[in-house]
């Protein structure tokens, strides 16, 4: 038993049956305006057209990817150096406190990063 129902197929697919193959009504071209107007809306947020201007150029994509990478570099090595600085001014902070095992490993490490 086939319960299917006319009005719950959307346009085009209401357009490949052989019995509807006469003109859409009025109805059906309301619904096929709208779901062009929600696919360009779509197209205009997601801004493909400069998108593809974009892909279009590989000269301006590599310099772009080349910008990008230099400055990730630059930002992990400042960051890493950055918290390799706290770290290290933490552990000499540890060594005033005289702890027994910890002030030791800590002397030694700061011997070594002394050293020319």
């Amino acid at each position: 038993m086939d319960v299917s129902n006319d009005k719950n197929k959307s346009p085009i697919s209401r357009l490949s049956c052989k019995e509807d193959a006469g003109l859409l009504n009025m109805q059906e071209w309301v619904d096929v305006r709208h779901q062009v107007t929600l696919l360009a809306e779509t197209l205009e947020k997601m801004r493909l057209a400069e998108y593809i201007a974009y892909l279009n150029r590989p000269g301006r994509m590599l310099w772009f990817n080349f910008v990008v990478g230099l400055l990730r570099g630059l930002g992990t090595a400042l960051g890493a150096g950055l918290l390799a600085g706290v770290a290290y001014f933490l552990l000499k902070r540890i060594v005033v406190l005289n702890l027994p095992v910890i002030g030791g490993l800590i002397a030694e490490l700061s011997k070594y990063v002394h050293q020319p």
